[in-house]
């Protein structure tokens, strides 16, 4: 056994052809984590076995992936296995997690961490894990590994580990029902002090990108509305995390430090494009920007009348707005700038006024990677329902028609990609998403909680604009929408399935003729399955010869007579007969 932990946690000599040198600890790993009792009994109860496997840990850095990889899975399958020694004995080394966290750039050691959250049983331990965890500032800790001053690949696997333990812990507090305690990562995790830390971090000396983004990760993550399929709350309704209101607070503040992003960006080289160089980037920052006003919108809409004041205060829609059409090719910001003005046009049914500590409890359904629309329900202590005509929502939705001037917008788009087509040049990438966006206003001033609003501020167009606007619906819009519909099925093109039949280019005995040649086939194989192989009393008897397996072959015996009148074949042809 200890000849088996020194394989897997012992650099292999570099002389050795590379194909072979990782043969014996991957050997090795695989006996390790066969789940066999007695080899789980050996390693999880003689601590000298744990402290050969702990060793590894104190190898100075970067560890060898694919040796990390084995002890992880290791020690994760003890975790498993034998939870309670395992986690006594992690508990009792000092400086465990510093060793984990010191070695995060190895992404094995995410998963070490993902096991210790999630796959210690049963409950009680599970939650002394947590706390114990907690107490180690695990969290903050990750945290700070997500700074301009890291390393890219530690800010990553940082970041990717975050997202993890957010999602698995509102999973299982979704799922556990039975669970009294709250869990105490995920709480110190959506609290204000933490969020105020990553976006310290985030802004804090240079502005990198890889901070940037991997820290709007984490936003994104905390901001997520995830149902839970089949399980269900109190009143009968889909059960989904509500998003604390503390992260919200948290992120008003830093909002006009993502408004500058938008407008000063980190510096990017220019890039070759199929359509020719790009001088300035849009970038993967202002991308996860308009991300990440996309889920406070969704997220925020209609309830927290901070964040939508804010985001009306810095202009930051006018500002996607131009970004949205500057980069005609870019349909990922397309999409984020859609599914804005969509959650502003959609207002919720029921809102409510931000309080410190009450959630948004939102429905959610995604389309790609974001579009989703959300309700939010009734916050469990009573507040007056705020209508759309006084609501903070109203004031986006002006701001949206007036000020951002989206009516103009899309109508002088279209008209200059029009004038591009008639000259021969190419339609604008954004189209679609235009079209989908002049769609949502038209739908959302027919119907919807703010559609006399909407239905007002198209009225307070000048009268110039106003009929352009009602002529581009009634003509450009409709033509547009009906080229875009596809009928799959037409009722014309409708035939019942015996024509296929009567249709067919070879002549009626020769397509008999095919199916009963097939028949034979299908009996021939089941033939030679039947007759090739070993019985069970053969199947581990050795041959003096290898060849002796494929000397069987000859012996299979396939008699299928064609010409015999047998029952099989009687059938077949009686089952045609009134073709």
């Amino acid at each position: 056994m200890q000849e088996l932990l020194h394989l897997i946690t012992t650099e292999p000599p570099a002389g050795v052809d590379e194909m072979k040198r990782f043969k014996y600890p991957n050997i090795a790993c695989e006996l390790l984590t066969c789940d066999v009792g007695v080899i789980n009994d050996k390693l999880g109860n003689e601590e000298t076995m744990l402290e050969t496997l702990y060793s590894f840990l104190e190898q100075p850095s970067p560890l060898n992936p694919l040796l990390a990889s084995f002890f992880s899975k290791t020690i994760g399958n003890l975790i498993t296995r034998k939870t309670e020694q395992v986690i006594s004995f992690l508990r009792g080394k000092e400086g465990f997690l510093s060793l984990v966290l010191k070695h995060i750039d190895t992404s094995a050691m995410m998963d070490l961490l993902l096991r210790l959250i999630s796959c210690v049983e049963p409950a009680p331990l599970r939650q002394e894990t947590l706390n114990w965890l907690n107490e180690e500032k695990l969290a903050q800790r990750l945290i700070e590994l997500i700074h301009p001053e890291r390393d890219e690949e530690r800010q990553s696997n940082a970041s990717q580990t975050l997202c993890d333990i957010i999602r698995l812990s509102r999973d299982q507090a979704n799922q556990l029902q039975e669970i009294s305690e709250p869990d105490p990562l995920l709480a110190a995790l959506e609290s204000q002090e933490c969020v105020g830390q990553l976006l310290q971090n985030m802004f804090s000396g240079e502005r990198t990108e890889s901070c940037i983004v991997n820290g709007i990760q984490v936003l994104l993550t905390l901001l997520e509305i995830r149902r839970v399929d089949g399980v269900m709350d109190a009143q009968g309704f889909e059960r989904s995390y509500a998003v604390n209101s503390s992260i919200l607070l948290a992120i008003q503040p830093q909002l006009i430090h993502f408004h500058q992003l938008l407008l000063e960006p980190p510096k990017r080289s220019p890039m070759l494009t199929t359509l020719g160089v790009l001088e300035e980037p849009l970038g993967n920052t202002r991308l996860h920007v308009a991300r990440l006003v996309a889920s406070l919108l969704y997220t925020s809409s209609a309830s927290h009348a901070v964040v939508a004041q804010e985001l009306c205060r810095l202009n930051t829609m006018d500002l996607l707005l131009d970004l949205f059409f500057k980069y005609t090719w870019n349909n990922f910001l397309h999409l984020q700038v859609e599914l804005c003005v969509a959650a502003i046009l959609r207002p919720c049914a029921h809102e409510m006024r931000l309080q410190p500590g009450l959630g948004s409890q939102e429905k959610s359904s995604l389309h790609q990677d974001a579009l989703q629309e959300q309700a939010l329900s009734e916050p469990q202590t009573p507040e007056p329902t705020v209508t759309p005509e006084n609501s903070a929502h109203n004031t986006l939705v002006t701001h949206l028609f007036q000020h951002c001037q989206l009516v103009q917008r899309i109508l002088g788009a279209w008209e200059e990609n029009d004038k591009i087509q008639l000259e021969g040049g190419m339609r604008r990438g954004y189209m679609g998403h235009l079209t989908r966006i002049a769609n949502t206003v038209v739908h959302n001033m027919e119907k919807g909680p703010v559609h006399t609003q909407i239905s007002r501020l198209i009225a307070e167009l000048p009268e110039e604009c106003r009929g352009c606007w009602e002529t581009f619906v009634d003509q450009t819009l409709s033509e547009t929408n009906r080229k875009n519909t596809i009928d799959l099925v037409g009722a014309r093109n409708l035939r019942h399935s015996s024509e296929d039949d009567m249709e067919s280019p070879f002549p009626k005995e020769l397509t008999l003729q095919q199916a009963f040649s097939d028949y034979q086939i299908q009996q021939m194989t089941a033939n030679f399955v039947d007759q090739f192989g070993f019985n069970d009393e053969e199947f581990t008897d050795h041959d003096d010869s290898i060849g002796a397996t494929f000397d069987r072959i000859a012996e299979i015996n396939i008699n299928i007579d064609a010409g015999q009148d047998s029952a099989n074949t009687a059938v077949f042809e009686a089952s045609f007969f009134f073709y």
